[in-house]
């Protein structure tokens, strides 16, 4: 009777889908509990992510843009469909960011500066620069987007950081990066046009990194173009002296040297050296 009555005990006990006992050792012991790493349950999203260099994935940027038009949200002062219109027009602002505020105006214009001095035309197409423009910017800002990421982005959706706070943090990450890039001239003539001083980058407004973070990339950009147009340039000066030598003056230069300068910027792999100059001049 006893051995039934403990059989039956074991039986509901695991149909209650109760925990098991920890299986004897060979000391005689309970097993130790495991260390491994426990994986997150489904739904439930890290607090911090495992590698500090991961970009913030869409099914966390969907979460962060319910969390923020949730009644629930720590801010808590607003109603949601406020916070709806309020979020939808800073999506708006975006391309406005992705212009002024990282490195895509200096990879555009560069870029532009070397179909034109290749006299193609619209080879490559715009739709081609943008595009490469686009995800070269994407590769430059991989470590400034990884420290929002791990340092703004992930702790708000963990709960441990509210909606300001993160934003703040999010913004001192990328003006560490624009003031990086930003000449000091340019930086103190719009602190002069502001009428205010700022001691260390954390005291520059943004309304005062972004335009002067502007301006020097311009400057950067057409310094960069202005080097790769004179090689271009010096093709055109040859051919054009030799068709005129040779009295072939209603032929226009510019059809005799596109080949040759075409010629030139593959055999001397232009478009990787380039790529390699852009993203070098990040760092």
């Amino acid at each position: 009777m006893a051995r039934c009555a403990a059989m039956i005990g074991l039986v509901v006990l695991l149909a209650s889908g109760a925990p098991a006992a920890p299986a004897p050792t060979a000391s005689g012991g309970p097993e130790p509990p495991s260390l491994a790493p426990q994986a997150p349950l489904a739904g439930q999203t890290p607090a911090h992510p495992a590698d500090p260099m991961a970009l913030p994935e869409l099914g966390d940027v969907l979460d962060a843009v319910n969390k923020v038009t949730s009644e629930k949200d720590a801010g808590g002062d607003w109603s949601a469909p406020v916070k709806l219109a309020v979020v939808f027009t800073g999506l708006a602002l975006v391309p406005a960011a992705l212009v002024m505020m990282t490195s895509f105006t200096r990879i555009v214009i560069v870029l532009s500066f070397v179909r034109r001095a290749l006299t193609t035309q619209n080879i490559p197409p715009n739709i081609a620069v943008v595009g490469l423009a686009l995800f070269l910017t994407l590769f430059t800002m991989a470590p400034t987007l990884s420290r929002v990421n791990a340092e703004a982005f992930q702790p708000y959706l963990g709960g441990d950081l509210a909606f300001q706070a993160a934003v703040d943090r999010g913004f001192a990450v990328v003006r560490e990066f624009m003031l990086r890039q930003t000449s000091k001239e340019d930086l103190r003539m719009f602190l002069e046009f502001a009428k205010t001083s700022a001691r260390e980058p954390a005291d520059v407004p943004m309304h005062v990194a972004i335009p002067a973070f502007a301006i020097s990339e311009f400057r950067t950009a057409f310094e960069m173009g202005c080097l790769l147009f004179i090689p271009f340039l010096l093709i055109d000066l040859v051919i054009a002296g030799i068709l005129l030598s040779a009295g072939m003056m209603m032929l226009p230069p510019i059809i005799v040297s596109l080949p040759f300068k075409i010629i030139l910027f593959v055999l001397v792999d232009g478009w990787a050296l380039l790529s390699q100059s852009l993203v070098n001049s990040f760092y």
